[in-house]
């Protein structure tokens, strides 16, 4: 499909590829990584020919359609409708239309012209665009509206009318619709909510052309990639997998070539004492003559850059609060007194809760987190925070809070200037800014290290109630994990937006889906939540099918219905009070826990560690099984819950 061969590109000096040689062979579907700045869009724009190598060459079919998602766009037409941009993705189509209805208004006239030549040349246009596809447009760029969250009352407004982040899907629509041989994807899910970057993956699952990705997105390139290139220190290179088996491969080759480049180090060393000891003897001189030839001939094994990654984030431990963090009552907002936001939000978060938000965009889950954090008042209801709360709240403009004229040390000592030098250092380390890096000022950071600098200054004291909007956002995949590691262990209380599912997979532990003007709460984590939603879509569908119509319809007459409702919380009374009684326990065996694991005081030879370690074993024995007690009562109640409004759903 492509080739580099021995491609070098440089800017302003530096070199972003030295020697670049790799394929892409037809449908294979490429993961492209690396640190930011490393010339992962450098790469995309030689393979468009938007850029030409310094040296080297790089070769594509000259019939190769190509469809290219770049981070920053600025279309040339806003002023068309928003389904006519999409539409419009291959010119070619357009031009081929164009001519077509040209032709037909010439054959509309009545007299002149050589019709039959006309018509000739209007079937060779015909059936060129129908053999590119241009019949089937439309519907694919529905399709891709549709899936990336555009209502169909949009379809027609303009472009112009749609925010930075709107015009973004459209553009990404654009691409898809356009049917491309070969898809460059530069970061396609910016700007998208969870359900958009699940269609997406799905849709791209389907495509059947050759597919580039550079995501951080971990979930898209594990779920659609079979090959990974990186981009990394100017150099590229392939691995036959993706990326979870390129991080594992990766650091196997770093080893090897450690260990090869240690052996011959090694090796070198020997042969050079040997030379030095014998080089004045004249019977040793064929020895060290050979040995001589041996050192000029020995190939140099170049020792492998280390990994670009920002190092471990380690979060100090934040101070304890109470069990309850923070309890909306019949919250609600609304901007103009008349649309509600959202409205009748009951919601408790208690103590060691990580929470992920998801729903799509507009739905509220900022809107919420502020509501949370006490940033915007509530239009109604009531907003209680527990005891000893300490939030920190994290906007998606957080990585520009930090004064650009302040060093990265500045930054964060300026926001605890009692801390030592060391502490901060330390903590400095952990968000990438070591050694010089922590005397650079925030005005030259790029938008991922701007990040991690706000980070580090709202870690220094460490909150125990974590409310963060989007945190991954500029952030390259190794600060992802780093920062996903270290909100793993967090031993504070966690609210999060992100629509990176990889990411909410490992931070949360349960989910809060916005169903406006409400929400609606999953006790497990991101892949618990996508069974229940799989789980109670199959069971509605299922019921629809065996039941017949009338059935389905709900025949109930007014006592049937009385008496049915009645059952029906007869039967939710009892699994309420076992979910209620596992709730209390846990939080008891919580507390205890917390007790024992404080640092003890007095004598600390007379306590007894075998038994405190004994306990402390039970008590997780014991949240487990209080646990399982809860989320077995909790999906008695959501089958309960189906079946009722299956009976009892209106005609």
């Amino acid at each position: 499909m492509l080739s580099f061969q021995q491609v070098c590109k440089s800017h302003g000096g530096q070199d972003v590829l030295l020697n670049a040689s790799f394929r892409i062979n037809r449908g294979e579907r490429v993961g492209i990584v690396g640190p930011n700045g490393a010339g992962k869009s450098t790469l995309f724009g030689l393979i468009t020919g938007e850029l030409t190598p310094d040296k080297g060459l790089v070769e594509l079919p000259r019939e190769a359609r190509i469809g290219h998602l770049r981070q920053v766009i600025s279309p040339a037409d806003t002023g068309c409708s928003l389904l006519e941009y999409v539409e419009n993705a291959v010119p070619e189509f357009q031009r081929l239309q164009e001519n077509i209805e040209r032709i037909e208004a010439f054959l509309l006239q009545k007299e002149g012209g050589d019709r039959d030549a006309a018509l000739r040349q209007m079937g060779e246009l015909q059936t060129r665009f129908e053999h590119m596809g241009g019949y089937e447009i439309r519907g694919r760029a529905i399709r891709a509206l549709g899936g990336l969250g555009f209502p169909a009352e949009s379809f027609h407004e303009p472009l112009r009318s749609f925010s930075g982040g709107w015009q973004m899907r459209a553009e990404l629509a654009r691409v898809l619709a356009s049917d491309a041989d070969l898809l460059l994807l530069d970061e396609p899910t910016n700007y998208l909510d969870v359900p958009a970057v699940e269609w997406l993956q799905r849709y791209l699952r389907e495509f059947r052309g050759t597919l580039a990705l550079v995501s951080h997105d971990r979930y898209l390139l594990n779920s659609l990639t079979d090959i990974t290139i990186e981009v990394a220190n100017s150099l590229v290179e392939r691995y036959p997998g993706n990326y979870d088996y390129y991080s594992r491969e990766r650091r196997a080759r770093s080893e090897h070539r450690a260990a090869a480049f240690k052996n011959q180090e090694r090796r070198r060393e020997q042969v050079e004492r040997f030379i030095e000891r014998f080089r004045a003897k004249n019977t040793k001189s064929s020895q060290v003559q050979s040995r001589i030839k041996m050192l000029e001939k020995m190939e140099q094994v170049e020792l492998p850059p280390p990994a670009a990654s920002p190092g471990s984030i380690r979060v100090p431990l934040p101070p304890r609060s109470g069990l309850e963090i923070v309890r909306l009552e019949g919250a609600g907002l609304t901007y103009d007194g008349k649309r509600w936001v959202l409205r009748g939000v009951d919601l408790r978060i208690d103590r060691g809760e990580k929470i992920g938000l998801v729903g799509f965009n507009g739905m509220g889950k900022t809107t919420l987190l502020r509501m949370l954090s006490g940033a915007l008042p509530l239009s109604e209801g009531r907003r209680v925070v527990g005891a000893h709360v300490v939030m920190g709240y994290q906007s998606q403009d957080f990585g520009e809070t930090v004064d650009p004229g302040l060093t990265a040390y500045e930054a964060v000592k300026g926001a605890a200037p009692g801390a030592p030098e060391r502490t901060v250092r330390s903590l400095l380390g952990g968000f990438g800014f070591s050694g010089a890096a922590a005397d650079k000022k925030a005005g030259v950071l790029s938008g991922g290290e701007k990040m991690r600098l706000a980070f580090a200054r709202l870690l220094i004291h460490p909150p125990n109630f974590l409310l963060l909007d989007e945190p991954t956002t500029h952030l390259d995949i190794g600060a992802c994990e780093a920062l996903e590691e270290a909100l793993f262990d967090y031993k504070g209380t966690l609210c999060l937006v992100s629509h990176d599912i990889q990411f909410l997979r490992r931070a949360a532990t349960s989910v809060l889906v916005m169903t406006p003007p409400g929400v609606t709460r999953y006790p497990g984590g991101y892949d618990y939540y996508r069974e229940k939603i799989a789980a109670s879509a199959a069971a509605a569908s299922a019921a629809a099918g065996a039941a017949p119509p009338a059935a389905r319809a709900g025949r109930l007459d007014r006592r049937a219905r009385a008496e049915r409702v009645q059952e029906n919380s007869r039967r939710r009374r009892p699994l309420k009070e076992r979910m209620e009684a596992a709730e209390r326990s846990m939080a008891a065996l919580e507390e205890e826990q917390a007790r024992l694991l404080e640092p003890p005081e007095g004598d600390m030879a007379a306590i007894n560690f075998v038994n405190v370690n004994r306990r402390l074993t039970a008590i997780q024995e014991e949240l487990q099984a209080a646990s399982a007690q809860w989320e077995s009562a909790f999906e008695e109640l959501e089958k309960i819950r189906l079946e009722f409004e299956n009976e009892t759903q209106p005609e």
